[in-house]
């Protein structure tokens, strides 16, 4: 199986990418391969609403959304890894999943499956609670098939991250598919 992983944060050796991979490591023992995508350092710029898609490109602006569009269209799983940021995923993630619409029914015809892997500093109950409804929505709609989910609480540091168990979470999530 191909996997995609977007990753969301911007920092480069933080809590989410420990996440990643640990997950990285487990598919790959599985023997699956996995691409990470840094959607924070490409150049992706916001949806405006145009609709000149026709909600299925191409997409007007001329950005790395169309590396992302190709690369997700020749997958079997995509994989949202996020910090979380005022209860959401980070604004470079959501840009991405905002410019969707203009692949929006070849995404839906490819029922890829898909994971979300995140961190938080706050470990109350609550902490994901809007994240993961979010990403359980676009599960239902784009017709993603959910294969698990990592909610990294109190992981607000490497070092915080690294003394959990949510690495050995992540890790066990690539490992099963």
């Amino acid at each position: 199986m191909k996997i995609v992983i977007l990753m969301g944060s911007p920092n480069k050796k933080g809590s989410t990418a420990i996440l990643v991979d640990h997950f990285v490591k487990g598919a790959t023992e599985a023997g699956h391969t996995c691409e990470v995508l840094d959607v924070c350092r490409m150049n992706i710029h916001p949806c405006t609403g145009c609709v000149r898609c026709g909600y299925e490109g191409p997409c007007v602006q001329k950005d790395d959304v169309e590396t992302i569009r190709t690369t997700l269209l020749q997958c079997d799983m995509v994989v949202f890894a996020t910090p979380l940021y005022y209860y959401g995923m980070s604004a470079q993630l959501k840009a991405v999943v905002d410019r969707f619409c203009a692949y929006n029914s070849s995404l839906n015809s490819k029922h890829l499956k898909s994971a979300l892997l995140t961190v938080a500093w706050n470990a109350d109950d609550w902490t994901f609670d809007a994240l993961t409804a979010h990403y359980k929505t676009l599960v239902r709609y784009i017709r993603f098939r959910d294969m698990g989910i990592v909610l990294g609480y109190g992981c607000g540091t490497p070092s915080m991250t690294r003394r959990s168990g949510y690495p050995e979470e992540a890790y066990r999530l690539g490992k099963s598919l």
